[in-house]
C-alpha cells in the first residue's frame, strides 16, 4: 500500500482517538448532554472500511457514529457541534450524539434504535439497483443488533433481490453489559449470513490493513453484481458502552468487587467511572493505532518525529472544534419547527 494512503489512515485513527478523548471530557463538564457512546480501540475499523470505500458510496451507521461521520470527511467542528446540541452542528443541532447526518458527503445517518440500520440500507440499495448505478451502501451495526428481526428480514430481501448492499457488523464482544455467548446461540456472526446465501467473512478488526483487504475485496464483488457481501469485524472498544457505563461488568471489575464483601463499598466502587489511561491502552498490546504505527516504522514511512507532529496538528484540530461548538448559537423554537416539518414535501435524498 502506497504512503500516502497509509499516512492517511494513521491521521484518521489519531483524529478519532483525540477527538473521542476530547468528546469525553467536555461530557463532564455539562457540554455535551444525553447519552454519548464512544469508540477508542474501534478506529481500525471506521478507517479501514471507509478508506476502501469510493466518494459515492453511502454509508448508513448506528449510534456510536461519530468516528464513520469524521473518517467520511464531516468536519470536526460540524460534528462537535452536533454533539453540544447547537445550531451549526450537522444535523443543526436538533440530532446529537446519536444522529449525524450530511447528505453532501452520503452519509445517511446514525441511528439510535438498534437493528434501525438495515431496513434504511436495504431501501438505499434498493434505490441504486433501480438506476443501475456503479454504487454501494454500507450498513454498519453492532453485534448487539444481529437477534433484532429486521436482521433478518433486510438480509433476506438483500440475497433475493441481489442489492448492493456490504453489512459491517463490529463486533466489540459486549451488547452494553452482556457478552455475546450469553444471548447468541450462534456467536459467529458472519455464519448467521450463510443462511441466506451471502458470501461473509470475518476479519481482525484491530488491524486496519486487514479490514481494508475485505472491504475492498468484498466491493469489488459488489460492483461486479454478486448482490450483497458480508464481513463480520472482531474489534473491542476500551470504554464502556456509553458514558454512562462504566464498564464495571468486565473482568476484573467482577473480580474486584467479589473480593469486597461490603456492598457498601461495591456500590460506591461501581458508581465511580474508572477508564483506562493513555499508558494503559498503550500497554494492552492489541491497541489498533500502535499495530499501523509500528508497521509503518518497519516499512521506513514514518519516524516518531511525524507521529508527535501529527498528533499536535490534530490537537489543535481538536481544539478547534471544541471552540466551534462553544460559540455556535443554541438552536431556538424556529429551527424545531423546520426540522418537525423537514421531507413533507416528499424531498428525494437518494
Amino acid at each position: 500500500m502506497k504512503r500516502d494512503t497509509l499516512l492517511s489512515m494513521l491521521h484518521d485513527m489519531l483524529l478519532a482517538r483525540a477527538f473521542e478523548e476530547r468528546a469525553a471530557q467536555e461530557y463532564t463538564r455539562g457540554n455535551i448532554a444525553g447519552f454519548l457512546h464512544l469508540y477508542p480501540g474501534e478506529e481500525a475499523v471506521a478507517v479501514g472500511v471507509l478508506h476502501g470505500a469510493e466518494p459515492n458510496d453511502y454509508i448508513v451507521s448506528t449510534y456510536r457514529e461519530h468516528v464513520h461521520a469524521l473518517v467520511r470527511g464531516v468536519p470536526a467542528e460540524k460534528v462537535m457541534a452536533e454533539l453540544f446540541g447547537k445550531r451549526d452542528g450537522c444535523s443543526g443541532g436538533m440530532g446529537g450524539s446519536m444522529h449525524l447526518f450530511d447528505q453532501e458527503r452520503r452519509f445517511m445517518g446514525g441511528y439510535g434504535i438498534v437493528g434501525e440500520t438495515y431496513p434504511i440500507a436495504i431501501g438505499i440499495g434498493y434505490s441504486i439497483a433501480m438506476q443501475e448505478l456503479p454504487e454501494a451502501v454500507i450498513c454498519f451495526f453492532g453485534d448487539g443488533a444481529v437477534n433484532q428481526g429486521t436482521f433478518h428480514e433486510s438480509l433476506n430481501m438483500a440475497a433475493l433481490w441481489k442489492l448492493p448492499v456490504l453489512f459491517v457488523c463490529e463486533n466489540n464482544r459486549y451488547q452494553i453489559g452482556t457478552e455475546i455467548h450469553r444471548h447468541s446461540a450462534m456467536t459467529e456472526v458472519y455464519k448467521r449470513a450463510c443462511g441466506y446465501r451471502i458470501p461473509s467473512e470475518k476479519v481482525n478488526g484491530m488491524d486496519v490493513l486487514a479490514v481494508h483487504q475485505a472491504t475492498r475485496s468484498a466491493l469489488q464483488r459488489i460492483r461486479e453484481g454478486t448482490g450483497p457481501q458480508f464481513l463480520e469485524v472482531e474489534t473491542y472498544r476500551f470504554r464502556g458502552h456509553s458514558m454512562s457505563d462504566p464498564g464495571s461488568y468486565r473482568p476484573n471489575v467482577e473480580v474486584q468487587a467479589f473480593k469486597d464483601e461490603d456492598p457498601v463499598t461495591v456500590v460506591l466502587e461501581e458508581s465511580i467511572p474508572d477508564f483506562p489511561t493513555e499508558s494503559q491502552l498503550e500497554a494492552l498490546g492489541r491497541d489498533n493505532i500502535v499495530h499501523l504505527t509500528g508497521h509503518m516504522r518497519q516499512q521506513g514511512y514514518l519516524e516518531m518525529e511525524d507521529v508527535t507532529r501529527m498528533k499536535g496538528e490534530i490537537s489543535k484540530l481538536v481544539d478547534k472544534a471544541v471552540d466551534f461548538a462553544l460559540n455556535s448559537p443554541e438552536p431556538d423554537m424556529h429551527d424545531a419547527w423546520r426540522a418537525l416539518y423537514c421531507n413533507r414535501g416528499q424531498e428525494v435524498l437518494i
